[in-house]
């Protein structure tokens, strides 16, 4: 009985570490929303939502596995490769969310007002995911290649994922189309890259979102180190 509560503790502070129940919390707030739009609209408008949602929780359940991965099998820094490389992939749909504000219209039965705080619990619920996610592997990177490397890491896959954002939204690519249609994923992302000039709206789209993304990634991490400020 005492290893099962052990086991369970050591289960809970794992899971507090990768930020799991406010995350939960969120995730339930944003559903509730949905469901009480549902009912009172008796309507399904946005229900895009909740696959939308379902494809951000991926990226960070591969993080969570890349991490048990760390812990469980210490110095094998590789264990963590394929996990780690899922995660990439899938990483832009947890940020992707916000793109869901262009579906936002006056619709009878339903004040907007609802439907913006409904599109924006989702919105933070899915960048919330990204950031954790994202911190979870930038401290496995550090703990192998160092404090400047991680960073690297941290901002190259906010770049990538500001492109990702992108193709999703506008070129209609999904994450699992990298498995079946790299060439023409490439192709797409090299035809713009040089031609900047024709490709402004990439260009600026992904620029903002990425340095959306950094600056909600920064207040993360920064408030995260605060906490230990009064210990």
């Amino acid at each position: 009985m005492q290893n099962l509560i052990n086991d369970l503790q050591s289960l809970h502070h794992f899971l507090a570490r990768q930020t799991i129940y406010p995350i939960l919390l969120s995730t339930s707030f944003a559903l509730a929303l949905l469901s009480a739009r549902v009912l009172q609209s008796q309507s399904f408008a946005y229900r895009h939502l909740i696959w939308n949602l379902f494809l951000a929780w991926i990226p960070y359940l591969f993080s969570i596995w890349a991490a048990a991965l760390y812990i469980s099998r210490p110095g094998r820094w590789w264990v963590i490769i394929f996990p780690g490389i899922l995660w990439l992939i899938f990483f832009p749909n947890a940020p992707y969310i916000i793109t869901d504000f262009l579906h936002l219209a006056d619709r009878p039965g339903i004040p907007i007002w609802y439907d913006i705080l409904m599109l924006a619990a989702f919105a933070w619920t899915g960048c919330f995911l990204a950031i954790a996610s994202l911190r979870t592997m930038q401290i496995l990177v550090k703990n192998h290649l160092g404090w400047f490397m991680s960073w690297v890491f941290a901002g190259a896959a906010l770049t990538l994922g500001g492109i990702g954002i992108y193709l999703g939204r506008f070129s209609r690519w999904n994450s699992w189309d990298i498995f079946f249609s790299p060439k023409e994923i490439l192709f797409d992302v090299a035809v713009r890259v040089v031609n900047p000039l024709s490709n402004l709206n990439f260009f600026g789209f992904t620029a903002i979102i990425t340095a959306f993304l950094i600056v909600c990634y920064l207040m993360f991490i920064s408030i995260r180190r605060d906490t230990n400020l009064y210990r």
